[in-house]
């Protein structure tokens, strides 16, 4: 009984709080892409479509798998296997999900001559790059859940003044952040209309109140 009780005990140690930071890191990370996204948006007059408001949909989504590991620690002190694999299992389904609207939209503009949709980052355009994200993300969680008893740590000591706390704070503000930045980006542009057209090309909302005209602004929407 006592062999019993031992190996159902969780022994993360210096594995847990490994786990703790990667947690955050991947929260941070998934935010940072939206970040991106937003750049492209209000810095490059790069409107995105239906596809890409749903990719970054699943990516805000995988990083609040990860914040919730994040949140379990601040607030207890503490993030037991359930936590770690709840949180991942989170994370997972987003990433698969993101995975097939990234495929689809690559699927899109996969034909010769198709010149795709919005500009290149190092020579592949940003739902591509989202996809090669997404399937490396299934393998990190993977990786993740399968050592998630083990790495449990029963005392993260984030409840109190230092660096993890200070990290699990940052990560949780900044994914609120966002999240709330990308909710009136896309409100915006979709405006007071159920869908969002396939090439967008403006922000609907502010025609909808009457504050610009009915004619697009130059230079917007993608190639």
């Amino acid at each position: 009984m006592h062999s019993l009780l031992a190996e159902e005990t969780p022994t993360g140690g210096l594995l847990g709080r490994a786990q703790y930071w990667f947690a955050c890191l991947f929260a941070i990370g998934w935010t940072g892409v939206v970040c991106g996204g937003l750049f492209y948006q209000f810095g490059l007059w790069e409107y995105p479509c239906p596809l890409c408001i749903v990719q970054r949909m699943f990516m805000l989504l995988a990083a609040m798998g990860a914040a919730y590991i994040v949140r379990t620690a601040l607030a207890h002190g503490a993030v037991t296997g359930r936590d770690y694999m709840m949180g991942w299992g989170l994370s997972l389904v987003a990433v698969i999900a993101g995975s097939f609207a990234s495929w689809r939209q690559t699927m899109l503009h996969v034909l010769p001559g198709d010149k795709g949709y919005g500009s290149e980052v190092l020579g592949l355009h940003l739902y591509a790059w989202a996809w090669i994200l997404f399937q490396a993300s299934v393998v990190a969680i993977g990786i993740a859940l399968a050592f998630a008893h083990s790495t449990a740590d029963p005392s993260v000591p984030a409840t109190g003044p230092g660096p993890l706390r200070t990290a699990g704070l940052f990560v949780l503000g900044f994914l609120g952040l966002v999240i709330a930045v990308n909710l009136v980006a896309v409100f915006f542009e979709e405006g007071f209309h159920w869908f969002l057209p396939d090439d967008p090309n403006r922000y609907q909302f502010l025609y909808d109140v009457g504050i610009l005209d009915q004619a697009a602004p130059p230079g917007a929407g993608h190639r």
